[in-house]
């Protein structure tokens, strides 16, 4: 009958720690990935379509300043730095993640961040009138530092404010929020809305927008709780924001859970970077993070990009018409993330990463072979098509969202700004390389640069099918007890600790003294 007891007591706690949608929770998904994802995303591709009018400008620039036309190696430099300064930024931003969200919390680190998208937007606005391209070289730098910072920041926040069962939707809401900001900056930059001579300052300037919508509704929603409790101490004001979020007066459940998680690393105090690297119990999270970052960049998503203008050139698309393609492939990334919002929670994490890498690594094998026989064999350019679209839904589905969602959901609260800042600082290091690395290999390899791609994509999948766990459903606590197996370490504080941690508050330290001289 034991059995039978153990089982009812825990389907009382997953019944009573469900949550539902509020508009509360809604709002502030919403506010925070609008306000900071969007941006990371429209400026992914913002400047893909006005390059042409931005090279014109600052060749005339040069011209006028010095009253010779710019050296074409120069020009070149110089676009090339206002491509990569960022994801340079972005690198920078993830650094910042660690100090900003343990000092102003989540909520404040995401206002503050909104000053550098608002400078610089200003900056990218009135560059043509102010007669300066360093301006937009440097502004870009900016803006980078805010999509490092909202990158990880936004899918922490969330993270911890979502019920165990809507964490992995909730998580995803970012990643749609990205796709969104990159169709609309797809739709914006046709050359009949804003993608010409006189449209591109506005292009670029549109970016405060959503800035300034957040740092207007931000301030009224609520910190996250966990936040509040485990690193401000303060339970009250926790337990008001959990009962905002979750639209009840009853949060004893889940507030519970969080006194267990506060419990379990309070000998452990905040991990910097170094700690976190060094850390025996944690270590196979890290490598995890680590993989699944870099399986997400150098899996080929920007080369793909890259490639499809040519791909569909080949296949008989006009010119003219190639730029009205990219923002269909924009729509389908959109359509294809917002699914994966749908069916995360049901389906579960590991199934939509192996599933997503799968889709990727089969779809560069194929279009390898596509793009090398397209001259001789007339039907082989619309395969490569088909391979770009089927990629574009695996990236969409698994690679891009769930990466971050893990790093919430691998980690508590002491470890997982640093796991932010080591997941981020990866994502954007990588992502710079392929930027700097590709063209090289590009013109080296040619459509063999994929079978790297396709290499990448199925290490990947095999790591995460011998170690990742599948953690939907599951407490952070829950969570953590999973991995501690893989680490061969022990999570002292053990059920019947556990259940006595509300009972017996008087013995709470003397439990955790107990634990940690066993660890």
């Amino acid at each position: 009958m034991k059995l039978k007891g153990e089982k009812q007591e825990s389907s009382d706690y997953n019944e009573g720690s469900k949550g539902k949608i509020t508009l509360l929770l809604a709002l502030v998904a919403l506010i925070s990935a609008f306000g900071s994802s969007f941006q990371y995303g429209y400026n992914v591709s913002v400047i893909n379509s006005p390059a042409p009018y931005m090279q014109d400008f600052y060749n005339q620039t040069y011209f006028n300043r010095n009253g010779v036309p710019m050296d074409s190696g120069f020009q070149t430099l110089l676009w090339s730095l206002t491509v990569s300064m960022y994801p340079l930024g972005g690198l920078f931003g993830s650094l910042m993640v660690w100090p900003l969200v343990n000092n102003c919390g989540r909520k404040g680190t995401l206002l503050i961040n909104n000053l550098f998208s608002i400078a610089a937007a200003i900056l990218m606005g009135t560059s043509e009138l102010a007669k300066t391209f360093e301006v937009i070289i440097l502004s870009r730098a900016i803006m980078g530092i805010y999509a490092g910072l909202a990158s990880n920041v936004v899918p922490m926040f969330l993270g911890e404010m979502s019920p165990k069962n809507l964490r992995g939707a909730i998580g995803v809401v970012p990643q749609l929020f990205i796709t969104l900001g990159i169709l609309v900056a797809q739709i914006l930059g046709l050359n009949s809305i804003l993608g010409n001579a006189e449209g591109w300052p506005v292009l670029l300037g549109l970016t405060g927008i959503p800035s300034l919508i957040q740092l207007l509704i931000l301030p009224f929603l609520p910190e996250s709780p966990r936040y509040l409790l485990i690193q401000k101490g303060n339970e009250e004001q926790a337990r008001q924001a959990l009962q905002k979020l979750r639209g009840r007066d009853d949060v004893d459940d889940e507030m519970e859970e969080m006194h267990k998680e506060d419990q379990s690393e309070k000998e452990e105090g905040h991990f910097s970077v170094l700690s976190l690297c060094t850390f025996r119990g944690l270590r196979w999270q890290l490598i995890s993070i680590v993989v699944m970052m870099m399986g997400q960049q150098l899996s080929g998503v920007n080369a793909v990009f890259y490639y499809a203008d040519r791909i569909f050139q080949s296949a008989g698309v006009d010119n003219s018409n190639v730029q009205y393609v990219t923002v269909s492939i924009g729509a389908i990334n959109v359509v294809m993330t917002l699914l994966a919002v749908f069916i995360v929670e049901s389906l579960g994490r590991r199934i939509l990463l192996l599933a997503g890498f799968g889709l990727c690594c089969v779809s560069c094998a194929v279009l390898t072979l596509a793009l090398s026989l397209q001259t001789t064999v007339s039907w082989m350019s619309y395969l490569s098509i088909v391979c770009v679209v089927v990629y574009i839904i695996g990236h969409a589905i698994g690679a891009s969202p769930i990466p971050f969602v893990m790093i919430t959901e691998m980690f508590l609260q002491s470890s997982r700004p640093a796991a932010f800042m080591v997941g981020g600082s990866v994502h954007w290091l990588c992502n710079f390389t392929v930027g700097l690395v590709f063209l090289y290999m590009e013109a080296g390899l040619g459509p063999y640069s994929f079978l790297i791609f396709c290499a990448i994509c199925l290490a990947t999948i095999v790591y995460i099918f011998f170690i990742v766990p599948e953690t939907k459903n599951k407490t952070f606590m829950e969570i953590n007890r999973i991995m501690a197996k893989r680490n061969k370490v022990e999570i002292q504080e053990d059920k019947e600790n556990l259940e006595d941690l509300h009972a017996v508050p008087g013995r709470r330290a003397e439990k955790k003294e107990i634990s940690s001289s066993k660890l």
